[in-house]
């Protein structure tokens, strides 16, 4: 799923927070590796606890992800951009709060789903209808993730990969997105889209269906040219 595009702002700290930021990082990262043994949840805690360097961590970890979960959905950088940082304010006002109740990803695509759907009804777009709305059974049979040749056509052209995810209803293409991008299992989608498991199942079938089918036209388009 990764396409060329600039990067995404850093959130807006506080001054206070940035300072955290700068000394931790210097008296800590200098001898810490990157490839940090900590979980996520753990890198949460240390940051609830003071270590701002920690934040660092989980922000470079999940920028990119969370930023094209964003861009994804809303065909607008600038749109994008605007949730994109007001997730990671809430994740850092949140600090002092925080609770292992989930998987790190798992809390931060919850909020990241709220606030895109906050977004569809402040904006009146009627794609919040669609999420309200659906709750197509899972009659499917197919797969939930794309085998190898599809893998490979992907990797030849993302860019068909783009096209086919943005033709998906907004709910099968917030769950191929969670998986994609946030590397969430069917019980995980499920928790952060605040629906049962079969609901998730559904969407994330339907929504790989649609994409095997979108890459295997175009790759026959492109073999009888």
């Amino acid at each position: 799923m990764s396409q060329s595009f600039a990067e995404p702002k850093s959130p807006h700290l506080s001054a206070d927070t940035q300072a955290d930021v700068a000394a931790s990082a210097s008296a800590k990262l200098s001898s810490v590796p990157m490839a940090s043994k900590e979980s996520d949840e753990e890198l949460m805690c240390l940051y609830r606890d003071g270590d701002a360097a920690a934040f660092e961590r989980l922000y470079l970890k999940h920028k990119g992800g969370l930023f094209r979960y964003f861009l994804r959905q809303c065909s607008d950088r600038a749109v994008a951009e605007e949730l994109y940082q007001d997730v990671w304010m809430r994740v850092i006002n949140s600090r002092d709060r925080y609770e292992v109740t989930a998987k790190f990803t798992t809390w931060i695509y919850r909020i990241a789903h709220n606030r895109l759907i906050d977004f569809y009804r402040q904006s009146s777009r009627q794609i919040q209808q669609s999420f309200d709305d659906e709750d197509a059974p899972d009659t499917h049979a197919g797969p939930v993730a794309l085998d190898p040749a599809h893998i490979a056509a992907i990797a030849r052209d993302g860019q068909r990969l783009i096209a086919a995810v943005n033709e998906l209803p907004a709910p099968q293409q917030e769950a191929f997105l969670l998986r994609q991008e946030g590397g969430l299992s069917l019980e995980e989608i499920a928790e952060a889209a605040g629906v049962n498991k079969e609901t998730a199942k559904s969407r994330l079938r339907y929504a790989m269906s649609k994409i095997r089918r979108a890459l295997d036209e175009n790759r026959e388009v492109t073999d009888y040219e």
